[in-house]
């Protein structure tokens, strides 16, 4: 359990705001993470690193020479929205372009993504890598598919020392997706982490048991076998690891290997360093040599009782960067260059956007959109709980979570926007913006996308129709399925929409009722989240757990349902007006 928290909702900004504190030397607070308390040098490319809470060092310990410019970091276990990544971006770069770097999950790929979209909009030159070194999570052939766990360590190591050592963005990102396709890693879990404030564990591994690969936000592993002495969990997961080790050859790979010994938060170092003198001798059996080798906790997942194996097949490049000096809070290896580096004196702040003008009529409909935004925050809200119970099964439990924060600060920020005086079209931006930061992870963005589309059906000098109303429900879920790129079949939130929207459709050009048409849309709706139980995941978090996905409707189904469903009692509630 997590045993210091004030409010389990701000633990993460509370651990962020002393952390900074802790390390004035390396780090300065930006709008949703860190940046290096020194300027970026002009022209060098900025490397922002980031993720979810819950895995420090990763990844705001990364950040100094040598290592990372910048870190957003997100709620527990909840990608950084994409604002907090282009405002740590923004305060990062310097001339040079952005490279973004973050582990392959879902969420951080959209929030991510947005984010370069905009920059690059702005003309800065962005390049994404997506770390994807975990083998438990995807076959050999599409690795850069696979999730990314410790291997995130190896790969802005790498990475950052080629920019420290002179390399333009393009150079860098060579660099960075070699060092990804040349790491492997594997972990396994003996216990589930807690969330802080929470009353146990997302998961728990049968007594005398070990899950086989773990995931870093607390996701169970794909299979439980027995609990083997520490020699034996360390022949495991060598094993796994050289499976996938690459042909030796002149001017390439002849043997040399970078090792990472990870723990997750309670395996601590005793242990590991237990298991790591079994992978030393099983390193020199198999004739490796093992150059420079990190033990310790790297990647954690708060208190998730857990060890991994990261493994780098380095060519004399490789090597050169992973060597190479770095000084960050938590990863310091040989001396500072003696560069003089400039004071930053500035960090980017997103301003409060200036509210465009609305008519009167305009700001009536706003009034009742944020009636409808408290009324998606109160069912999120009363939900909370079951959503994180439905969502544990793919072991990361944080849906119920993501969907009041996202909810609440939807309604907060509309609120705030009608207060100074925003139409319709306004208070949904400002809303959809809001929700993805708030929320995080893959449903932050996808909700926040939706109320960003419904704002462009709705304008700040007019009034609405009830047909406004249903276009705006359509085209928020079009977004949706649009950016999200799930099908029917794969086991998401789409699953619920997609029938939801045919059905909105039909039932609104025959009867031009938007309460009714929405509630029976809902309903049908609901039944296509219930049945989603009966459907192997195959996108998402848990499509690693193939068949044990099986029994537990979708998170984001059922809660896509449920809050259809209270939007349409609102809407009948309303009476005539049928305004949202």
């Amino acid at each position: 359990m997590t045993y210091l928290v004030n409010d389990p909702e701000q633990f993460a900004t509370d651990a962020l705001r002393g952390y900074a504190a802790a390390h004035p030397e390396h780090v300065v607070l930006a709008h949703g993470g860190v940046v290096r308390s020194t300027e970026t040098p002009q022209g060098q490319p900025a490397l922002v690193i980031g993720g979810g809470s819950g895995h420090y060092p990763a990844f705001a310990g990364w950040i100094g020479p040598g290592m990372g410019h910048g870190a957003p970091c997100g709620n527990i276990f909840s990608s950084p929205s994409a604002s907090q990544v282009y405002s740590v971006s923004r305060s990062a770069e310097n001339g040079g372009g952005v490279i973004l770097g973050f582990g392959n999950y879902a969420g951080d790929v959209l929030h991510f993504g947005q984010a370069a979209e905009k920059l690059r909009a702005e003309g800065v030159d962005v390049r994404i890598i997506r770390v994807s070194d975990d083998i438990a999570s995807g076959p050999v052939e599409d690795h850069r598919d696979r999730r990314g766990v410790a291997g995130d360590l190896v790969v802005f190591k790498i990475a950052g020392a080629a920019i420290e050592a002179g390399a333009d963005i393009d150079e860098a990102e060579r660099v960075a997706w070699k060092a990804n396709d040349a790491t492997r890693s594997f972990g396994v879990a003996f216990e589930g982490c807690t969330l802080p404030g929470a009353d146990g564990a997302l998961f728990h591994v049968p007594d005398g048991e070990m899950a086989i690969g773990l995931g870093i936000h607390g996701e169970p592993g794909i299979r439980e076998v027995p609990l083997g002495t520490g020699s034996e969990v360390a022949d495991l997961l060598l094993d796994g690891v050289l499976e996938e080790e690459p042909e030796r050859a002149d001017g390439g790979y002849q043997g040399r290997v970078g090792v990472v010994l990870n723990g997750l938060g309670s395996v601590k170092y005793e242990e590991l360093f237990l298991a790591y003198g079994r992978l030393a001798e099983r390193f020199a059996e198999r004739g490796l040599t093992v150059v420079a080798p990190e033990v310790g906790e790297h990647v954690t997942s708060l208190d998730m009782a857990g060890l991994s194996l990261t493994v780098v097949f380095l060519d004399d490049e490789l090597e050169q960067y992973w060597l190479a000096p770095a000084d960050t809070p938590a990863f310091r290896r040989g001396a500072p260059d003696s560069v003089e580096r400039m004071q930053r004196t500035s960090v980017h702040t997103p301003g409060e956007e200036a509210i465009p003008g609305s008519s009167p009529e305009s700001r009536v409909v706003a009034q009742s959109i944020v009636e409808a935004l408290e009324v998606l925050r109160a069912t999120a809200s009363e939900h909370q709980e079951y959503f994180g119970q439905l969502d544990a099964v793919a072991g990361d439990g944080d849906h119920g979570q993501g969907m009041a924060f996202g909810t609440r600060g939807a309604a907060e920020a509309g609120r705030a926007a009608l207060d100074k005086g925003a139409g319709a079209r306004t208070v949904l931006l400002h809303a959809g913006d809001a929700w993805a930061e708030e929320a995080g992870g893959t449903s932050g963005a996808l909700w926040g996308a939706a109320l960003t589309a419904a704002g462009s059906v709705f304008d700040d000098d007019r009034g609405t129709t009830p047909d406004d109303v249903v276009r705006a429900l359509l085209t928020g879920t079009d977004a949706i399925r649009r950016l999200g790129g799930a099908e029917p079949g794969d086991k998401t939130m789409v699953d619920a929409i997609v029938p939801f929207r045919e059905a909105l459709e039909t039932e609104f050009q025959a009867s031009s009722d938007a309460a009714a048409s929405t509630g029976r849309a809902a309903a049908v709706a609901r039944e296509a989240a219930d049945a989603t139980a009966d459907i192997t995941a195959r996108l998402g978090r848990s499509r690693v757990l193939g068949e044990k996905s099986v029994g537990t409707p979708d998170p984001g189904a059922i809660s896509f349902s449920l809050l259809m469903a209270a939007l349409a009692d609102h809407f009948g509630a309303a009476g005539s007006k049928q305004q949202p």
